[in-house]
């Protein structure tokens, strides 16, 4: 049995090809960009106004003030989206300009549409009045302020979100290159795992593959259920994985059938297999015997995952996640740390991920409650969660106050910490 941190070092060494493919930007929503993406225009695309008012040359207001005043002589009004062109604009011109509108070649500054005095009078608008200095550049958006051309607006490694959707439609950008979602074939194991609505008292219900298939569209894979392998195929099993080498499937995973009892067929399967890395067992709680493979010369990997519900949840998030950011090409997850509000002691030499609830004191500090009913089989206590809080080897008596890395349950925390 190793230690959890020498177990994501062979996973962190452990990389598969994933290939990439190029879709709509629309269609990108939680998928990994492969290639730096950058803008092809500048925007603003022009010069525009940024408030509702009057545009002026500033240089024909140097001389003004209360005792020498000018009218302005209104043109038009322009709107965002109308063409701002106008032929010619002598001396002592204006056009009222709306927020977005483009802004003529003539003018350089704007008059907010608070501060305007109409004359002759507010009804019969036909000049405006300034008696003070105006300066140049007022109110405008200068085009190429938010983004030139050529600017980098996403990394290669970025898991797209709506805020780069919104950017991609702004700046025109139809076509995205981004990492190709990998195929996970799922497989729940033994007699007792049951699919029925009524089940007897020996059977179990299938919980685990939709647990998984629901984290699917957080957690970057398409997920495909392969059904239930019972205690007694075994042989079925190693055919599986004889057939999935030459299939899309990237990962399999298996659930139950990994720890030592007689029907517990996977490690024995998988271990008959040409692997370049491996491991079974690691010093964590709950989830102790997993697995983990890769195919050796193959671009294939199999994660055993146990059979209790919370060891199954636990492992996915802290083996198969991880290891699905490291081949999508994602820098590294970080998690964020929170105050601990109860004593908590463990092994030392084990590493726990223990359900806990995270929430926000008055002053804005983090603070996580370990929740009682750890055991692996219990999920009230997973469903009453928000947080896993992970407790390293290394330390056995944890007190309150101090700081616990938390992770997410749900979603990986780069999408909030960066």
């Amino acid at each position: 049995m190793i230690n959890y941190k020498s177990a994501k070092k062979i996973l962190l060494n452990s990389k598969i090809k994933i290939k990439n493919e190029v879709i709509n930007c629309f269609d990108s929503l939680n998928r990994v960009c492969a290639s730096n993406i950058y803008s092809s225009v500048n925007y603003p695309s022009g010069n525009n106004a940024a408030f509702d008012g009057f545009a002026i040359n500033s240089k024909e207001t140097t001389k003004l003030n209360k005792n020498n005043l000018e009218k302005f002589e209104i043109l038009k009004i322009i709107a965002a989206g109308d063409n701002p062109k106008i032929d010619k604009v002598k001396k002592f011109q204006t056009v009222e300009i709306m927020t977005g509108a483009i802004i003529p070649k003539y003018f350089d500054t704007i008059i907010p549409i608070e501060q305007i005095k109409f004359y002759p009078n507010i009804y019969d608008k036909k000049y405006i009045l300034i008696d003070n200095k105006i300066k140049k550049n007022q109110h405008i958006r200068y085009a190429g302020s938010d983004y030139k051309k050529k600017d980098l607006i996403i990394k290669k490694g970025t898991l797209i979100q709506p805020s780069h959707i919104l950017a991609f439609k702004t700046l025109g950008i139809k076509k995205i290159n981004v990492k190709k979602k990998p195929n996970i074939l799922f497989f729940s194991t033994g007699n007792e795992i049951s699919n029925n609505k009524e089940i007897v008292d020996w059977k179990v219900r299938n919980s685990n593959s939709y647990y998984i298939k629901s984290l699917s569209d957080n957690f970057l894979f398409n997920f495909i259920d392969g059904g239930i392998l019972r205690d007694k195929d075994e042989k079925i099993f190693e055919n599986i994985i004889n057939k999935n080498i030459r299939s899309k499937i990237d990962i399999l995973i298996t659930s139950g059938a990994v720890s030592a009892g007689k029907f517990d067929f996977v490690p024995s399967i998988i271990s008959k297999f040409n692997l370049s890395n491996f491991f079974k067992g690691v010093a964590i709680k709950p989830g102790k015997p997993i697995l983990f493979a890769k195919l050796s010369k193959k671009e294939k990997a199999i994660f055993g995952l146990p059979g209790n519900p919370i060891s199954s949840a636990a492992c996915f998030r802290f083996f198969v996640c991880p290891y699905l950011l490291n081949i999508l090409g994602i820098s590294k997850e970080k998690p964020f740390k929170a105050k601990l509000k109860n004593n908590f002691e463990k092994s030392k030499k084990f590493t726990r991920f223990l359900k806990g609830k995270l929430t926000s004191t008055n002053n804005g500090k983090l603070e996580i409650q370990i929740l009682k009913g750890q055991e692996s089989f219990r999920i009230k206590s997973f469903v009453d969660s928000n947080v896993w809080g992970v407790f390293n080897e290394g330390q056995s008596k944890f007190k309150k106050g101090e700081l616990i890395e938390c992770y997410s349950p749900t979603r990986p925390n780069f999408n909030i910490f960066k």
